[in-house]
């Protein structure tokens, strides 16, 4: 099983939780074959907060991949485009909830001591 710890703003990891963003769209994928998300929640809660499983992985244009996914984007269609612009290969991780820690966890407890800008693997 390979794991990556991902960086997501709160406000995403809400809408991932609550079911209601099934898509984490990258501009750059892990290089290696990814099963499992650890969810780490940017600023102001700085915390890991649960775990998402990787159903698949869509590698489309920008285009092709907002048509299929945006009933369960969980972002604007402004947004989306905005972040994939001069890309002509847009990447979307499909994810459902593993599981929520009812406490949050600190960096430190997986052997980490500063977040990654994007991902890292653990």
């Amino acid at each position: 099983m390979c794991k990556i710890l991902l960086s997501i703003k709160p406000e995403y990891v809400e809408k991932i939780f609550n079911n209601i963003k099934r898509y984490e769209y990258r501009r750059i994928l892990a290089k290696n074959n990814v099963d499992l998300i650890v969810v780490y929640c940017t600023y102001p809660v700085k915390k890991i907060v649960g775990e998402l499983k990787i159903k698949s992985v869509v590698r489309k244009s920008p285009v092709a991949l907002w048509k299929l996914t945006h009933q369960n984007a969980g972002i604007s269609k402004k947004w989306f485009h905005k972040y994939f612009s001069g890309k002509s290969i847009a990447y979307a991780y499909e994810i459902e909830p593993v599981k929520k820690y009812k406490i949050p966890k600190d960096l430190n407890d997986f052997g980490i001591s500063f977040p990654p800008q994007s991902f890292m693997y653990i």
